[in-house]
Parts: C-alpha cells; structure tokens; sequence
C-alpha cells in the first residue's frame, strides 16, 4: 500500500511577511508639511516675544489727548505690566487674536485689518500676476536668442526699470498719468482705491476700482517683472545645453516645438517657486506704493501700529505675514516635488 504525501503540508510556499512603507512621495509631503507646521509654532512663539523687546508705550499712545478714567489706566499697567510668563499663557490660549484689542483703535485686531486686505492683495496680487507673465515671457524670448537685438534690448531695460526706487517711479507715474504734464492730461486718479459713494460690488464699480488701480498696479509690475524675466531667461539658457535638446532637434522637431514641449516645461520650475513666493509675500502690502498713491492697505496699516507701537496689532500683522509666506512656500515645495521627480527622490 503507497503512502500519498500531503502535497500541500510539503509544498507550501514560505510566505513572507510583508512589510508596508511610505511611497518617496508620501515621505516628501510629509516632511515639508512638518517643516511647515515647526516653523509656524515657531513663529508664534518669536512673534510673542519680538514686541516685548520694541520701545515705546503703548498705554501713553492710547492715552494721548483722551479723557481716560484713571481706574482703566491702572487696569492697563496691570496688564503690561503683568509677569512675562503670566502674558506668554493668555497669548498661547488664542495667539490669533494679537492677545488683546488694538490699542490705537480700540477694537478687536482682526476687526481692525479685515478692511485692509482687499486693497493689498488687489494692489500687490495684480501687480505680480501681470508682472509673472510678462517677465516669463520676456525672459523665454531673450534666452532661446541669447545674444540678440531683443534679449540685449529687454535685458537692459528690465535692469534699469528694476534698479529705480519704487517710491520714486510712483511719483513719476503721479505726476505725469495723473496730475499731467505739457501736453498729457491727467488721465488717472491721483490716489485712494475708489470714489467715494460709488458700490464697488457694481460694474460700476469695478471699474471704478480698475481706475484707480491702473498707475500703481503699472507701477508695481514694470518694478517687479525683471526679476522674473532674469530668472526665466537663465533658466532657459541652461537648458538649452542639456542633451535631451539636442535628441530633440536630431529627431526632426521645430525649434519652437523643442522650446515648447521641452525646454520651457524644465525651465520654469524655478521660476515657479519664486511666483509662489512673492504670492507669498503679497499681504504683506507695499508700503511706499501705498503711500504714494494713498492706498489704505495693510502696508501703511503695519507703518501706522508701528508709531505707537500697537503692540496687539503688531502680533496679529506679524502672525499673518508669517503665515501666508510659511503656506506659500509649502504650495511651492510641494507643486515642485509634484513637476520634478527627482526633488521627491
């Protein structure tokens, strides 16, 4: 009698256990997000202690040609004068209030810069928009021509517009666009972001808005585009050594093909990090531009609570700033691990 083996007891494959680990993309997200979030506790932290080393009182600010009741003066001492420690635990509660209302006008910060915002991120947003897409553009023309009329030509006037102080351009601008000079009319508003009594949710409106935008969103964007173009256009030149160019063109394509489809993709990631920035950098407003044109944004409202200082509206400012830079830039790590593999690597 044969004995039959018990083939699936003996030829039963070894398994092994398998173990599961985070895809390089998952790893890459995962450490500029924490990155991110360490250095915005980071931020809140400094931001508690930077304006407690500021000169300045700010209870003799609130205090200056009011009729103060002497009770709520010493309640105000009490506070700041209260024990660091005792201040660093109310302001870790809810450090996104600016730990207090503002001392200069005696509301709640964040009530104090909502009306702000818009005029900012209208102002300098637009300016960057139109100031990215012409630089890029500028700078993809004059690197593919490296050496030619026009990359001699944009080169040298993105320099000279680049090298003019901001404050000064605005009041050429001014003075020729909107007072007027000779023969050129005053064409545009000499300040401010709107007419007055005019409902800005309009056409109307809007348009009324643009207007006054024009000079210095011109202004801001004739300043900002050679950063751009001259970013663009080393990009562009280094690429063009690269050999999968020249496999490129020795398979036949157009030269704008090879510029579209291969050059210009690889070229703009640096530029693409610098973009998003700079967008990074918007809300914090252009103070000169805002004050030469008059614009109630929150640049000029950051010089306003320094003169005090406004120490509540100080941290709320400096806490926005941080923060919208801090997301920025994590938007730009991670599109740029997304376009270029070998970041994620």
């Amino acid at each position: 009698m044969s004995v039959v083996p018990d083939v699936a007891a003996t030829a039963s494959p070894v398994r092994q256990q398998q173990h599961w680990s985070p895809s390089p993309t998952s790893r890459y997200v995962a450490r500029r997000v924490l990155a991110a979030i360490s250095t915005f506790i980071f931020v809140i932290f400094f931001n508690f202690f930077l304006f407690r080393i500021m000169p300045g009182d700010p209870i003799a600010l609130y205090t200056r040609g009011r009729n103060v009741d002497p009770i709520q003066i010493h309640e105000l001492r009490a506070r700041l004068n209260a024990p660091i420690m005792e201040q660093f635990g109310q302001y870790l509660r809810n450090p996104f209030t600016g730990n207090g209302p503002s001392v200069k006008y005696s509301a709640p910060v964040w009530e104090v810069i909502g009306p702000h915002v818009w005029p900012t991120i209208l102002l300098v947003g637009s300016a960057t928009i139109i100031a990215t897409i012409v630089g890029v553009w500028l700078g993809i023309r004059s690197g593919w021509n490296r050496g030619g009329k026009f990359d001699q030509v944009s080169t040298n006037t993105t320099l000279v517009l680049y090298s003019m102080p901001e404050f000064w351009f605005g009041m050429i601008m001014l003075i020729v666009f909107a007072v007027g000079v000779g023969p050129i009319p005053g064409l545009f508003p000499t300040g401010g972001i709107s007419t007055p009594g005019v409902d800005t949710s309009s056409v109307k409106g809007v348009l009324d808005v643009a207007w006054h935008l024009f000079l210095p969103v011109t202004t801001l964007a004739v300043i900002y585009l050679a950063e751009y173009s001259l970013i663009m256009r080393a990009s562009i030149i280094d690429e063009t050594s690269q050999d999968y160019l020249k496999t490129a063109r020795a398979k036949g394509l157009m030269d704008k093909m090879v510029r579209r489809k291969h050059a210009v993709p690889n070229a703009l990631l640096p530029t693409m990090t610098l973009v998003f920035l700079n967008l990074g950098f918007v809300v914090g407003g252009a103070i000169t531009i805002e004050f030469v044109f008059s614009i109630n944004g929150l640049g000029s409202l950051t010089v306003d609570a320094l003169s005090g200082p406004d120490v509540p509206l100080l941290q709320a400012l400096f806490l926005l700033f941080s923060g919208a830079v801090i997301f920025a830039n994590l938007v730009a790590d991670l599109l740029y691990g997304y376009f270029d593999p070998r970041v994620r690597t």
